[in-house]
């Protein structure tokens, strides 16, 4: 009667550590979701990104005091990491030293806002004949941290990444990680700001979070099977291997 109990234990034991589908799946009410418009939000300029700034005019031979010198092989100018070295650096003040205009205040503007302000300025300030401005952030990076095949920090150079691109990345979770609270963590306008994402659900799809903005922080934790077996036993085979030994030890004891 004993050895019943026992191997009933240890069922129940193997069974807790399993996971069911309904906690491993993606977006599992995907099927039941109406068609939706996609609204695309173009991030803010912050301290510490990278500008690639370029402008042309009417005439292109007066806009190349308003450009900085760029590599002159064509092996330096597809290496993205000399680009950066050329581009403009936004200090901690949220400002560029741009040529001729000096210094401009450019955090809390999208890179789209950022190109209509210096084209007006070119253009009213009798700087440039119909002159074209291309501002295009050069450093953006997402942070995925935890449970994920490749942890660690990625750059991106599309405008827009969402957040299962972010993943994907990183080779996406493994099956120990935690679907159903994916940490976010988002510094913007001098505030961070902390949100918990189900994965297993489509709800947030319509939210801020379902793109990624430059900087961000994404944390998969472990899930409640891998935090069991983090603890002082190990691991379900350790388990049962010491649960064997304690058995074999009563039935020797109790003959």
């Amino acid at each position: 009667m004993r050895k019943h109990i026992a191997i009933l234990g240890i069922l129940v034991l193997v069974l807790q550590s399993c996971a069911t589908k309904k906690n491993i799946l993606y977006f599992q009410d995907a099927n039941a979701m109406a068609a939706q418009k996609i609204t695309y939000e173009s991030p803010k300029i912050q301290p510490n990104d990278i500008l690639n700034i370029s402008v042309s005019a009417l005439v292109p031979e007066t806009a190349l005091p308003y450009n900085k010198q760029q590599p002159n092989n064509s092996t330096a100018a597809s290496n993205i990491e000399l680009i950066k070295l050329q581009g403009y650096l936004v200090s901690t003040t949220g400002n560029i030293v741009f040529p001729i205009l000096g210094t401009l205040k450019v955090t809390d503007k999208t890179t789209a806002q950022l190109e209509k302000e210096l084209q007006q300025v070119l253009e009213n300030g009798g700087h440039l004949l119909e002159p074209t401005v291309s501002v295009r952030l050069l450093n953006a990076k997402v942070t995925v941290l935890g449970e994920v095949q490749r942890p660690g920090t990625y750059s991106f150079t599309e405008q827009q990444i969402s957040l299962p691109q972010a993943l994907g990345y990183a080779g996406d979770l493994t099956i120990n990680g935690e679907r159903k609270n994916v940490m976010l963590i988002r510094e913007e306008d001098g505030m961070r700001t902390v949100t918990n994402i189900d994965l297993t659900e489509t709800d947030w799809f319509n939210s801020p979070y379902y793109y990624i903005k430059p900087n961000d922080f994404i944390v998969v934790n472990p899930n409640g099977p891998k935090v069991k077996s983090a603890g002082f036993i190990g691991n379900t085979g350790t388990l049962l291997s010491v649960v064997s030994v304690i058995l074999t030890s009563i039935v020797l004891i109790t003959r």
